[in-house]
């Protein structure tokens, strides 16, 4: 086989790669190539703001406590209570930092020289007081001078110890006084209050970060909201979560609201009213499917005899407590084998917990609409809490000899032109240039549009809610908007019929096409949200290889050209056709040889949810626009971040570009999404070996260049005009466009902020992207403007999106696989490995699954599952010719 190192005519040379997982110095991603220079000039302010770091070293310590089961809170309050106890013994008078978990950090050193030395601690407790055992012993020497050299590039490595030193320093004062969240601090609400219905509620805190950047370290702060659950009764908590009154409460739960509020309660904390001062806490393990009038465990007797006994009647004799609601069941809290039993109107929420659950559809609409803010009124709100924060009268912050510029650091950015956009049609073929992002495609025809001749309507809304002749009307106005866009259809639907139920979809799709010859599209009206969606996702996409659109009710009774209009955007890439292409005169010169446009993403399943698996999908381009794009996905194991089978997705896709273009790729440009900075050195080791190895699979001596680069919006950059006359929009964003790759990016390596979209409501998101390979040697005006005109590429709408439409796709890709896992039989959850509980459409909690590597399952059982779910998401032959996830 073909060393891994030969090189290619115009791409520079190849290490080959360890075959173990390297040493982080072994490769390195490309240092920044240049800073661009094209695009008009603006004035901008990031929410960073500039550390100034003192001179020599900071002392790092090991802290162990024993009980070591305590949450960090608690190891908080015991680290201070000892630092307190100890001051002018050990610590000298000074004020060390400590993380929560092991790490303490002190200005000068302890006098415990290479030993360690053991203390006593006591936290005075409800009823007893608390004692534990803290060890502490030095672990090293951290150098402020090692970091100062990487931030002046003079130096490859950034001291990761450094940055965490900083990191704890900066956050050991605001993580005592707020409740932490990730790197988020929030407070309970005060002077506001922004319910989101089922028991929870909006808080609002900051981010704060460190991060190492271009001669110096920035802290980044920003505005922060999530959602926690309200403190209050559980009985209040119920009626929330089941959507009744109080007053409603007179009969027992039926199976189904006890299921949804026992989905609510696991997990949280509840604690008691009925011992007067003594609030005991305890964690919810589940919901007795007994009210507690029935529900009994075993007492001990005073005699020593054991007796059952119902929790009623234990309340009503111990607690000379008569319940109000004996027929509702009892919390089953702490350990579950231990059958601790609590009536749930003896029980309160515990404040201050943050839900991890997903939100609902309402509820995240809601907490959008409370948490969106224009951007200029986001920069004041960050200007302000750094103002509170006073970071330099923080007295751990001084003890360190660390100052904080108050003020937001002034960038000089780039806003980038918009590449042309050709559409094509009969008589002219037009070219529309975007303004802000957005451009109009009335006047213009798709640049290759499909004749449609046979098509079908199903409507699975009743007729009382779509009338005959709104499905009449619909047909006419979708012909002719569809004709105007150069998409024809040339005749009326070949079927009309109404229908009901998942359960229908299935047989219904495969007499359409068994018995209309030729049939292209089945147009599918959904009365709202509904289990009917995902079903004619499965069967179309996966089993007859058809294709669909599913349009909703409302907007076939009250027709839009816009909606009109997007419908045939979406319909014309289903069945084949290319919407519009960049005009070929003003791409980047990476164009001049074959290239494929690779879009790789893995989607986790909801926080909290410990069994469904992460798929992951990756896409390419098929032609060289790039417009058309193919398709590959696979399931993998619960929440693993490296694409499993990338080396076999990849070499199928090179394969499906050389089928359809005749040509070999030279070069491979691959946007990869999703990942953290933490993640960087084992994705790209795996993935660009898998990539490699995938090139050489196809054919000995097959080495295209690779870049490969990440794309992330999971951060906490914004960008604001410095002045009003840039503002855009009632939104005050920056424009679309907007290019920054200096003072706030690494130090060193190859990474930018483009934010290449049009903001219309709060602030807008700027994308990072950061090159980790780079064999094709972009300069950044090319890797720049290539990544913004992709953006343009995104075929279901016409504006530049936030992320290249590769990218975009792949996660649209692997969304669209988690319907295919939904099936439509409720009771062949155990054959199929996947079912469905007849729920509402699109929403996580609907898709069950069993559990993939839980302590139940061998790995043997957990890859015969992913395998056999791997099967299920596996994509029709027909619909993999076409953009089926369009």
């Amino acid at each position: 086989m073909a060393s891994i190192g030969t090189t290619v005519a115009g791409v520079s040379h190849i290490p080959v790669l360890p075959t173990s997982t390297p040493a982080v110095d072994v490769w390195q991603p490309p240092l920044r190539p240049n800073k661009g220079t094209e695009g008009r000039h603006i004035n901008l302010k990031a929410n960073h703001f500039q550390i100034t770091l003192p001179k020599g070293e900071i002392y790092h310590y090991d802290v162990s406590i024993v009980p070591d089961k305590c949450p960090r809170r608690v190891n908080r309050e015991i680290v201070e209570t000892m630092v307190q106890a100890y001051t002018s013994k050990i610590f000298n008078n000074q004020r060390p930092v400590f993380d929560g978990r092991k790490n303490l950090y002190s200005r000068e050193p302890l006098p415990i020289g290479q030993g360690r030395v053991e203390l006593e601690v006591t936290l005075p407790g409800e009823g007893r007081d608390r004692t534990f055992k803290v060890t502490v012993k030095i672990m090293s020497r951290v150098s402020l001078y090692d970091l100062e050299q990487a931030l002046n590039g003079k130096s490859r490595t950034i001291p990761f110890e450094a940055i965490q030193a900083l990191d704890v320093i900066m956050r050991h004062l605001p993580s005592m006084s707020y409740t932490p969240v990730g790197r988020s601090f929030f407070s309970s609400p005060a002077g506001y209050y922004h319910p989101l219905g089922g028991g929870r509620e909006v808080w609002f805190g900051f981010h704060q970060s460190v991060r190492p950047s271009m001669w110096k370290m920035m802290l980044n702060i920003d505005v922060s909201a999530t959602a926690f659950y309200k403190g209050q009764s559980v009985i209040d908590f119920v009626c929330e979560v089941l959507e009744i009154e109080q007053t409603e409460l007179k009969r027992p739960l039926t199976d189904s609201q006890r299921v949804k509020f026992t989905k609510e309660v696991k997990g949280l904390k509840v604690e008691i009213t009925h011992c007067g001062n003594m609030k005991r806490k305890y964690r919810v393990c589940n919901v007795t499917r007994r009210p507690a009038q029935g529900q009994t465990f075993p007492l001990q007797l005073e005699n020593g005899q054991t007796v059952e006994c119902t929790v009623s009647k234990y309340f009503q004799d111990k607690h000379r407590l008569k319940l109000q609601y004996p027929f509702l069941p009892c919390l089953q809290v702490g350990q579950e084998q231990k059958h601790t039993y609590l009536p749930l109107e003896v029980c309160n929420i515990v404040p201050g917990q943050r839900c991890i659950k997903k939100l609902t559809d309402m509820q995240t609409s809601t907490m959008i609409k409370a948490t969106a803010r224009s951007a200029p009124d986001r920069e004041r709100e960050i200007n302000s809490l750094v103002g509170k924060a006073d970071f330099n009268n923080d007295r751990y912050i001084r003890e360190f000899g660390i100052m904080v510029n108050a003020a937001m650091t002034e960038v000089q950015g780039r806003v980038l032109g918009a590449p042309k956009i050709q559409y094509g049609g009969r008589q002219t073929k037009q070219q529309a240039l975007p303004n802000q992002g957005v451009w109009d495609m009335r006047g213009k025809q798709f640049h290759t549009g499909i004749e449609i001749r046979v098509w079908a309507i199903a409507c699975f809304a009743p007729q009382k809610q779509c009338r005959e002749e709104n499905l009449r009307n619909f047909t006419e106005q979708l012909r002719r908007i569809s004709n105007d866009a150069g998409m024809a259809i040339v005749s009326q639907p070949s079927f009309c019929k109404y229908a009901t139920g998942a359960d229908q979809v299935e047989p219904m799709l495969r007499y359409l096409k068994n018995s209309f010859n030729g049939l292209q599209l089945v147009i599918i009206v959904l009365p709202g949200k509904t289990p009917v969606y995902a079903e004619v996702k499965r069967v179309g996409d996966t089993v007859l290889g058809l294709a669909t659109q599913c349009v909703q009710v409302k907007n076939v009774n009250k027709t839009s050209p816009q909606t009109l209009s997007n419908l045939c955007l979406k319909i014309n890439v289903k069945l084949g056709g290319v919407n519009n292409i960049l005009v070929p005169t003003v791409r980047p010169s990476v164009f001049r040889e074959p290239v494929v446009f690779l879009g790789a993403d893995v989607t986790h399943p909801p926080a909290g949810d410990e069994k469904k698996p992460s798929i992951a999908a990756v896409v390419g381009s098929m032609d060289a626009h790039p417009s058309r794009y193919a398709a590959t996905v696979r399931v993998q194991h619960h929440r693993q971040e490296v694409i499993q089978d990338l080396s076999t997705m990849v070499r199928d896709l090179l394969m499906m570009f050389y089928k359809a273009t005749r040509f070999k790729p030279q070069r491979i440009i691959m946007y990869r999404d999703g990942v953290s900075e933490g993640q960087f050195t084992q994705v790209l080791y795996h993935e660009l070996r898998a990539i490699r190895e995938a090139c050489m699979n196809l054919e000995l001596g097959y080495h295209p260049g690779i870049t490969f680069i990440i794309v992330q919006k999971r951060h906490h950059t914004r960008l604001f005009c410095a002045t009003r006359d840039d503002q855009i929009g009632r939104s005050g964003n920056i424009p679309a466009g907007t290019t920054v790759d200096s003072v706030i990016t690494h130090p060193f390596e190859f990474d930018f902020y483009l934010c290449s979209h049009a903001g219309i409501q709060g602030t807008s998101r700027p994308s990072h992207y950061h090159v980790l390979w780079d064999d094709n040697r972009f300069t950044a005006d090319d890797l720049q403007m290539l990544t913004y005109q992709l953006c343009h590429t995104y075929v279901r709408c016409t504006r530049s999106v936030s992320i290249p439409a590769p990218a975009y796709y792949a996660h649209l890709v692997a969304f669209r696989a988690r319907y295919h896992l939904v099936d439509k039989d409720h009771d062949s959850l155990n054959q199929s490995l996947r079912g469905f509980n007849g729920s509402s459409q699109g929403s996580d909690e609907n898709l069950q699954w069993r559990a993939v590597g839980d302590h139940s399952t061998t790995n043997t059982d957990a890859d015969r599952i992913i395998s056999s779910m791997t099967r299920a998401v596996a994509v029709h032959s027909d619909a993999l010719k076409v953009m089926y996830f369009a």
